[in-house]
């Protein structure tokens, strides 16, 4: 069908050119705030994974444009990229058009680069697409920049994305120190039935169409949230090829193609693996701290441990006298969160009840010191005991084992010393 006789003044549906608008929905605003968070933070590496058409390159134009114009940032596709050729895309993005013919020369000037920056406080950011098609060498030069420091700060950040889990390729022992400081661990999801009925007539609107509900109504937005799984590249492509082949309005069911369907990146991880609620959304949960009634900080729990003391080496950071140094730690395991006490001076408390390990519901209360921090995840209905969720000591060993080596990495005093059963033995 002819745009014009669609009412439309230009295509709605581009695939190949930059979008008319960007339409916003569950998924891509959580990513979004990841990655501001990985901006934000001091240790600023994050992982997001999505099949391909998920919108991880759209979200992450939409993110580069949001970030202030001081901070460098270079956005490169990985796929086909040697060390050297990484390392000049790199550099060119950052103002760089060096005629360096060596990969030492290279990486010397990316070094150096990185290091002028984060002087200034404003360390670049580096965000690498189709990360799972870098070779190894390449992968081992984003692990020699990921420990640079400058006056104790890291002298880069990163957004490592994939079409596929990232897991592997970030437990691997060389890739160590970018596993340390991963602050999110993020899986696109797909579009609502709801949400995809929003996307499509948001962009035929933009494109000029007065009554984008006419052109392509519910049900048929529906027909194309199910031939597309959802996927904002897919849907994309599915409403072009249908309102081209359409001949009358409403456009049809019948012009609708049904393309292979990606699966997500997420079933291959230990995060989604117990106790999922059939159709339930993976909505991380929700944590509110405040202090004598005064809400002061609000935070989603992403990651798969959250640690909390005075120093400002914790995740979250109380800075109280009633608060030990290393006060809590709270570890995710499928859908249970778990709550270990790291032998605290004044205690860790659960809804007025003083433990020392706790799986945590909806709703819970921790209370240490003169804060509170409200637990909120509607999924967490059950209290429980380790053993129904198989609560494994190995995570539990492992998540604190990991932390202890980021805390000596930050040059702060080892965390509290275990006994055989898990209770600290130190403050």
């Amino acid at each position: 069908m002819d745009l014009a006789a669609a009412g439309l003044r230009e295509q709605a549906f581009r695939t190949h050119e930059e979008p008319l608008c960007i339409v916003s929905y569950s998924s891509h605003q959580d990513a979004m705030e990841v990655l501001h968070e990985t901006y934000a933070s001091p240790d600023g590496i994050a992982l997001i994974q999505g099949p391909g058409l998920s919108g991880k390159s759209m979200l992450f134009r939409q993110f580069v444009d949001t970030i202030p114009d001081e901070c460098a940032c270079a956005v490169v596709d990985g796929d086909g990229k040697s060390t050297k050729t990484l390392l000049q895309s790199l550099l060119r993005q950052f103002g760089y058009d060096a005629d360096i013919n060596t990969k030492k020369e290279l990486l010397a000037m990316m070094r150096v680069f990185a290091q002028q920056q984060a002087a200034s406080q404003e360390p670049p950011i580096v965000i690498i697409e189709n990360t799972h098609e870098l070779g190894p060498s390449a992968l081992g030069v984003l692990g020699d920049l990921a420990r640079l420091r400058v006056g104790g700060i890291y002298a880069l950040k990163m957004v490592l994305a994939s079409d596929r889990s990232l897991q592997t390729i970030v437990d691997a022992p060389a890739m160590e120190c970018i596993s340390e400081r991963v602050t999110a661990d993020f899986h696109l999801r797909p579009m609502s039935c709801d949400e995809a009925t929003e996307y499509v007539h948001a962009k035929l609107s933009a494109a000029g169409s007065l009554v984008p509900s006419f052109v392509m109504p519910a049900l048929m937005c529906k027909d194309l949230w199910a031939a597309s799984g959802g996927w904002p590249g897919i849907l994309d492509r599915v409403a072009l090829l249908a309102l081209a082949k359409a001949e009358t309005l409403p456009v049809k069911a019948a012009n609708i193609e049904r393309p292979g369907l990606p699966d997500g990146t997420w079933d291959v991880r230990m995060f989604e693996e117990a106790h999922v609620v059939e159709g339930a959304p993976m909505v991380p949960p929700t944590l509110f701290l405040t202090e004598h009634g005064k809400d002061t900080q609000e935070l989603k729990f992403r990651k798969s441990r959250l640690l909390i003391g005075r120093t400002e080496h914790n995740d979250i950071r109380i800075d109280s006298d009633f608060v030990s140094r290393h006060h809590l730690l709270l570890i995710r395991h499928g859908r249970a969160t778990f709550l270990m006490d790291l032998n605290s001076t004044n205690g860790t408390f659960v809804n007025s009840k003083r433990v020392t390990n706790q799986l945590l519901i909806d709703d819970d209360i921790i209370l240490i010191g003169n804060h509170r921090i409200k637990f909120c995840d509607p999924l967490a209905t059950q209290r429980g005991t380790l053993d129904r969720i198989e609560f494994a000591d190995t995570a539990i060993m492992q998540t604190l084992e990991d932390m202890r080596k980021r805390l000596l990495q930050g040059n702060t005093s080892i965390m509290p010393l275990l006994s055989e059963n898990g209770q600290a033995l130190n403050n």
